[in-house]
């Protein structure tokens, strides 16, 4: 579903990418085999007896709820935002998003939206420890209670977390929570098409059935061949790397797509960038950006790649108008799509990045939709358990992370730090 297709030989000798190539077909047997890999199978290994529970949980929460407050941070929101955000909210519940930064002003804005409506909370936490998200479930569950008595209250909390252990699981026991599992070998930032993102995700009316189905098969394409294009872009990227291209910007000319953005920056980020290595990711959405961060793309310096998501298939359009004025000098679009001169901005772009020397990959889908989301999804999750492999690190630890929590810890007084 996903095809990648290149012009870098400037860059990169065909010899070079075959090599890197096969180095990454020897590591194949290791998304099996090491520890939190459970993404790998995800798409057709689920829990279907949860997956039924979690369509249920979300025509309760659409019939007793204007707004759903998804409490979590990191692997526990920016993947069910992504897709919320690109495919859009549907119009039975508003899905807000709490518990991811300590900002108190935002925090204050996200409570006057549930003044007067009728609302759910889904905190998500494998531990229930984390400090955004906890101090955020604090306040707001607070608010429920408030609002409509704890027996009623706790009837609207939805918790997903580990099965069996930690300070949420255990509250959700004690106060009778529904709860969902966070799986035990799926790290936060693999987690999206597990329950900590299909749950809001089917909240917002968005199929999880098709989205499945989507990551599903591209699955299928990519274990049935060691010669994938998901194999060939961590190969290339990591050649890249080789020649001094440490910096790639996932370019999209779909502005829905910000926080899909957000979401590749983390997985990227979070999964290669550890012992002073990994490639540093970054995103622009497009046109915006060409009149701010493209004047750097194009001549800036030459230590970056773009990969451009092009969709084939818009889908929704508008038909540009013709003007009897025509001021702007615009009347020779007349009568053409807007997806049409979107297209060519992209082709456009991409040609000139070319010429001003970024290398450039391009990664076709068919169009924006719950099946490609969920292909798109999982061919960065190969795609990312390659490269990082690749690079000599543990794609799937974040032990840098813990430093800054150690010293928060620390200058506010929590005991035992």
């Amino acid at each position: 579903m996903i095809k990648l297709t290149t012009e870098l030989d400037e860059f990169i000798t065909p010899a070079e990418l075959e090599q890197k190539k096969t180095e990454a077909q020897k590591l194949i047997p290791r998304l099996k085999t090491d520890d939190m890999t459970g993404w790998v199978d995800q798409p057709i290994d689920y829990d279907k007896e949860e997956f039924a529970r979690i369509k249920q949980a979300a025509q309760k929460i659409n019939s007793d709820s204007d707004i759903l407050v998804c409490i979590g941070i990191g692997g526990s929101y920016l993947g069910h935002k992504a897709v919320i955000e690109a495919l859009g909210n549907g119009p039975d519940t508003l899905i807000i998003f709490a518990g991811n930064n300590l900002g108190p002003a935002m925090l204050n804005k996200k409570l006057e939206l549930l003044e007067g409506k009728d609302w759910s909370i889904n905190v998500i936490s494998k531990s229930g420890t984390t400090t955004e998200p906890a101090i955020a479930f604090r306040i707001f569950k607070q608010k429920l209670i408030e609002k409509y008595g704890e027996e009623e209250a706790f009837k609207r909390i939805y918790a997903t977390t580990d099965a069996n252990k930690g300070a949420l699981h255990d509250e959700s026991v004690k106060n009778g929570y529904e709860m969902f599992v966070v799986p035990d070998n799926i790290g936060g930032r693999y987690s999206v098409l597990t329950a900590v993102g299909l749950l809001p995700i089917a909240v917002a009316g968005i199929d999880i059935d098709i989205l499945m189905a989507g990551a599903a098969e591209e699955r299928e394409q990519l274990i049935s061949s060691d010669d994938n294009d998901a194999l060939k872009y961590a190969a290339i990227r990591n050649c890249l790397l080789d020649k001094g291209f440490d910096i790639e910007i996932l370019s999209t000319f779909e502005p829905e797509l910000r926080y899909f953005s957000e979401w590749w920056t983390q997985l990227f980020g979070e999964s290669e960038g550890k012992d002073h290595k990994g490639i540093y990711p970054s995103y622009v959405v497009n046109t915006t950006s060409l009149h701010s961060m493209g004047q750097y793309i194009q001549d800036g310096r030459r230590n970056l790649f773009e990969t451009v998501l092009s969709f084939k298939k818009s889908t929704a359009d508008y038909t540009i108008p013709h003007d009897p004025v025509d001021a702007d000098g615009l009347n020779f679009l007349a009568g053409k799509e807007l997806s049409f001169v979107n297209e060519k901005a992209l082709e456009a772009t991409v040609a000139a990045h070319r010429s001003g020397g970024t290398p450039v990959i391009l990664l076709e889908i068919p169009t924006l939709s719950a099946k490609s989301l969920g292909a798109l999804i999982y061919f960065f999750e190969y795609a990312v358990g390659i490269s990082g492999m690749l690079l000599g690190v543990n794609p799937y630890d974040q032990p840098g992370v813990e430093e800054y929590k150690n010293n928060m810890f620390r200058l506010l007084g929590k005991p035992g730090y």
